[in-house]
């Protein structure tokens, strides 16, 4: 693998109430969420600090968290990669992402009102606006997003920490994953969604939902295309 092959993060700007702590957390956090980190590539924590305009301390830490998280992995020699993938583990992962997304949408549905139907709109506009862009990160946004705004509607929600957790260790594959999207995501699952939603039907809701899911990963339905994947992210990882 070549060490320096490029690596973009998405910095923004401190803002003076962030510890520079926080704001290096947040940054790798995202970068990882997006996939701006190949599995495979390995990193140090030099590398990271020279990246981020930082010393190596405030790194450290955020590595050790996400570590914790099992978004990242912390090798002996100090290098940093994002965590092998097997194909038991990624299907484990997208399933969970199901039974737990589904769950969040229902109990958000009683307190979606018309502005929050409204916003959910935009985004899907949004979302779409990409898609014939073909810009792929700004989907894998926006579609953040949009389940972000539609599950955080409940004001009592708890399952948004453990949906982001599984966003961050599915992250690194799914943004390679985008470029078949076009391929089996043919029918618009946020616009079932939101039709579910008008309509207070809870059953629809959560199978738009799990279909959203299922389908951004159709393109590893059998076993063999799965480990012809997970095979593929670990080489682009390391090219």
């Amino acid at each position: 693998m070549d060490k320096k092959s490029p690596i973009k993060f998405t910095l923004t700007e401190r803002d003076e109430s962030v510890t520079i702590s926080k704001w290096v957390y947040e940054t790798l956090r995202h970068a990882v969420m997006n996939g701006q980190i190949l599995p495979g590539r390995a990193l140090t924590i030099r590398e990271l600090a020279g990246i981020l305009g930082v010393s190596p301390m405030p790194v450290r830490e955020a590595l050790r968290q996400l570590a914790t998280e099992n978004a990242l992995e912390i090798k002996d020699n100090r290098r940093v990669m994002v965590p092998n993938m097997t194909a038991m583990k990624f299907t484990e992962l997208c399933e969970a992402r199901m039974a737990l997304e589904s769950h969040a949408a229902s109990r958000a549905l009683p307190y979606i009102d018309n502005p929050k139907l409204k916003e959910l709109r935009e985004l899907d506009r949004l979302i779409d606006a990409a898609q014939e862009e073909g810009n792929l990160e700004r989907i894998n946004l926006l579609n953040q997003d949009f389940h972000r705004a539609l599950y955080t509607a409940n004001p009592h929600q708890i399952s948004m920490p453990l949906i982001e957790s599984l966003w961050l260790q599915l992250g690194p594959f799914l943004s390679l994953a985008s470029r078949h999207l076009k391929e089996h995501y043919v029918i618009d699952r946020h616009d079932e969604a939101m039709r579910a939603i008008e309509n207070k039907d809870a059953l629809a809701l959560q199978l738009a939902i799990n279909a959203d899911i299922r389908e951004g990963i159709a393109f590893v339905s059998t076993p063999e295309r799965l480990h012809h994947f997970i095979e593929e992210c670990a080489y682009a990882g390391r090219n």
